[in-house]
């Protein structure tokens, strides 16, 4: 009999805003609206391609490769388990991100069919998973209280 392992696979997402407050997203193949991100690079010891040291290094460098942001993650918002396809499920790590590259226009990869920018209104009704909706609205309470907390509001 053989015996295969429970295996997750990890994904690490971020959640970017533009200088206005939209977040940005991209169009992924089954035509969902999905958090920038992916997996971890872990190569073996001897090979030359560099591994990711951190989950937070990951979205870092995902939303580069994916957009041309220069971001620095920030807050961990969220962790949650998403089924794409029946028995198929991902562990989902999001990541509020700080765009360090603000006036720079986002750019789609290969990986990709489209990139938007987004309203919290909006992002109601797009086609997406609860989970990346829910991450977003947790993202822009929590950017919410720091800025309550910044101003000296309650």
């Amino acid at each position: 009999m053989l015996i295969r392992p429970s295996l997750w696979p990890v994904s690490v997402k971020g959640i970017a805003l533009d200088r206005t407050s939209r977040v940005l997203l991209l169009r992924n193949e089954r035509a969902e609206w999905e958090l920038l991100g992916g997996r971890m690079e872990i190569g073996p010891p001897t090979s030359s391609d560099p591994s990711d040291p951190s989950p937070d290094a990951t979205v870092e460098r995902e939303l580069r490769e994916e957009t041309g942001w220069e971001v620095r993650a920030d807050a961990l918002i969220d962790t949650w388990i998403y089924e794409p396809v029946p028995e198929r499920r991902v562990l989902i790590i999001t990541y509020d991100c700080i765009v360090l590259t603000p006036d720079q226009k986002p750019v789609v990869s290969n990986e990709h069919s489209r990139i938007g920018l987004f309203s919290p209104s909006e992002v109601a009704g797009l086609t997406m998973p609860a989970g990346y909706k829910q991450s977003i609205a947790a993202a822009y309470a929590a950017r919410a209280r720091r800025e309550r907390g910044i101003r000296g509001q309650p």
